[in-house]
């Protein structure tokens, strides 16, 4: 009978500390922190076994943001997680404000504008809670304009896709879509910045992420010409392969019209030499009119670039698509930018996968699109630029001439003659007069 009792008492004694120990409180747990430093914000991910349950707060002299999680217990080291960031001086803990749970610290080195947010699982990630940290010195920013004659540089912004926490897609031998398309989009950006009258802006020059918001926002505040977003595409299955481009679908540029539109009074200075006629004007009906034309245009001119970008691209990788795709993409949505998204190639093709990680390839690429560029902007080259202010030449052939003659004469290479000119051939005709590109081209 003694030996019920106890094994009773022993029971009893095992399922109370069970029910009020700390360790039952612990239900989830921090598995990792990844700190992701950008210009112009810090983000801090925290990978959580489950949801996460917590509070938050922030303190003052000095600037503190504490967050209390529920029921957690962390797994992670903290001594050296910021150690490269500016923002914050170090994440540490302190006295839990829940019985069974823990508070982190973070020491900041200002008064950052914050957001803070949990997110469900998705793809390779599982719940995450979210932390972004804002430098007050970011609002408020302005947009650069551009005079009629001041013979500005054409700026190109060069956007690599995804960044930070977010991969993009991953090859079959574990390539990174991220650090593929950085890698293209400074090749691309040094060829833009070495061409006399061109100037390269990258929205993304690390391993951060920028929100498509934001990126179209800076691209804006930079008074870039055009937009061009880098990807790699990828698929369910290994078979699909090549490279596409794509721009705006109809409907999500109407959508984003009638928002823009709404809101006109406070969007009016993105429209060019337009908006301070649809600013000022009480004409609804001018302002949609001439808000409209905007719109058009814009569309059309990422159409015709995203055509120069496939005639080139074709040259040095396989198609995927042979003609311009229209798609509903946030990045794309400016209607007051030209912006085209290219699809460099599909990471999830192992043999497209090797290819889009080998540095000659990647400069192919970058090459083929800057020719696009500079090709287009022969043709349409923005009003008050320098490019616009150089003269066009033209030549009448003589008897004798080619068009490989003519392209040495003055320096320009053959395929610029024949895009300038909308030529199919080589072939010219004694008397035909051809449009010579600009020289500093």
């Amino acid at each position: 009978m003694n030996l019920v009792v106890a094994i009773r008492t022993l029971v009893i004694f095992l399922l109370t500390f069970l029910v009020f120990s700390p360790f039952t409180y612990a239900a989830n747990s921090i598995d990792g922190i990844r700190v992701w430093p950008a210009p112009e914000n810090t983000r801090i991910v925290f990978d959580l076994k489950t949801t996460p349950e917590y509070t938050y707060f922030s303190l003052k002299n000095p600037q503190r943001l504490v967050i209390d999680f529920k029921y957690t217990k962390n797994l992670v080291e903290l001594e050296t997680l910021a150690r490269n960031d500016k923002r914050i001086k170090r994440i540490r803990t302190s006295k839990p404000k829940y019985k069974g749970g823990m508070r982190l610290v973070l020491e900041l080195n200002d008064d950052y504008k914050l957001t803070l947010f949990p997110l469900a699982p998705a793809g390779q990630y599982g719940n995450r809670l979210v932390v972004d940290l804002f430098d007050p010195h970011r609002v408020n920013q302005t947009v650069e304009t551009h005079t009629p004659n001041d013979k500005r540089d054409i700026v190109i912004a060069v956007i690599a896709g995804h960044g930070g926490e977010d991969p993009g897609s991953i090859g079959a031998s574990g390539t990174y879509e991220k650090h593929i398309t950085l890698n293209i989009a400074k090749k691309l950006s040094r060829l833009i910045d070495r061409q006399t009258g061109f100037k390269a802006v990258m929205i993304r020059s690390g391993d951060y992420y920028v929100n498509h918001d934001r990126k179209i926002e800076l691209s804006r505040e930079k008074g870039a010409d055009l937009l061009i977003s880098i990807h790699a595409d990828a698929f369910t299955s290994a078979q699909p392969h090549g490279a596409s481009v794509l721009v705006q679908s109809t409907r999500r540029a109407d959508s984003e019209f009638t928002r823009w539109i709404s809101n006109r009074q406070k969007e009016s200075e993105l429209l060019g030499g337009a908006g301070d006629t649809i600013k000022k004007t009480k004409d609804k009906n001018l302002a949609i009119t001439l808000a409209d034309m905007k719109k058009e245009y814009t569309m059309a001119s990422s159409y015709e670039f995203a055509e120069h970008v496939i005639k080139q691209m074709k040259k040095v990788t396989k198609l995927h698509k042979k003609t311009p795709e229209r798609l509903s993409l946030a990045v794309l949505k400016s209607a007051d930018i030209p912006s085209v998204l290219i699809e460099t190639g599909f990471i999830s093709n192992p043999q497209e996968e090797k290819r889009l990680n080998n540095s000659a390839h990647q400069q192919k690429l970058a090459k083929s699109i800057f020719t696009a560029i500079t090709h287009y902007f022969e043709l349409h080259p923005p009003q008050g630029s320098l490019i616009a202010a150089m003269t066009l030449k033209k030549h009448k052939v003589a008897r004798g001439e080619s068009l490989s003659v003519v392209a040495q004469r003055y320096n320009v290479s053959v395929n610029q003659l024949k895009s300038l000119n909308n030529l199919s051939s080589n072939v010219v005709r004694i008397g035909q007069t051809l449009k010579i590109p600009r020289a500093a081209l």
